[in-house]
């Protein structure tokens, strides 16, 4: 479901995405081209800044945003999700935040006012809260990034971490074509 938001803003969804009917997209939302957003994911973008204006959230192209995943943003704060990117089920990506290209977030993961490099994977119930994650960096299951942590100890993204964040947004994409052709029997 598109909806407007207070502000009058609507989602923009390029024609060659794939929404799910239940999923929920509000306000000044830019979805690019061949995206994936699964059943229930919610991605709203109605907060204004103190001076009543508000930056969009963006979808990067080929990218894919799973069930139940909720994209938000504080006081009208920017959200941008890289291109080939894959945000899994049930993570909470709340803005101040970008994610770069080709980076994965795992079932259950949680980002807030920070910024995921490049080929970054943040494995599933991970947490990272107010750093910047450098290109190429692996967060374990259930690890907690803050602004206190040192880098130096968070692993490299291993070849067979990458290529399992390659399969799972080529999967995606293959579903948005399924999915398109579907469209009109639902």
């Amino acid at each position: 479901m598109l909806r407007r938001n207070p502000s009058g803003h609507r989602p923009q969804v390029h024609e060659s995405a794939y929404v799910d009917h239940t999923a929920i997209l509000c306000g000044k939302v830019i979805v690019h081209e061949n995206v994936f957003i699964g059943p229930y994911a919610v991605i709203r973008a109605d907060e204004v800044d103190e001076h009543g204006e508000m930056e969009p959230i963006i979808i990067g192209a080929h990218s894919n945003i799973q069930d139940g995943v909720v994209i938000h943003s504080k006081s009208g704060a920017a959200v941008t999700i890289g291109e080939r990117t894959s945000i899994a089920h049930r993570a909470i990506v709340h803005g101040p935040c970008t994610v770069g290209d080709d980076a994965f977030i795992g079932f259950n993961s949680v980002l807030f006012n920070c910024s995921i490099g490049a080929g970054c994977v943040v494995r599933h119930n991970a947490v990272v809260d107010g750093c910047d994650l450098p290109p190429g960096f692996y967060v374990p299951s259930t690890e907690r990034i803050g602004a206190k942590t040192d880098l130096s100890t968070i692993p490299r993204v291993t070849v067979a971490a990458s290529e399992f964040s390659e399969d799972v947004a080529r999967t995606n994409n293959e579903l948005v074509l399924g999915y398109k052709k579907l469209q009109n029997e639902f």
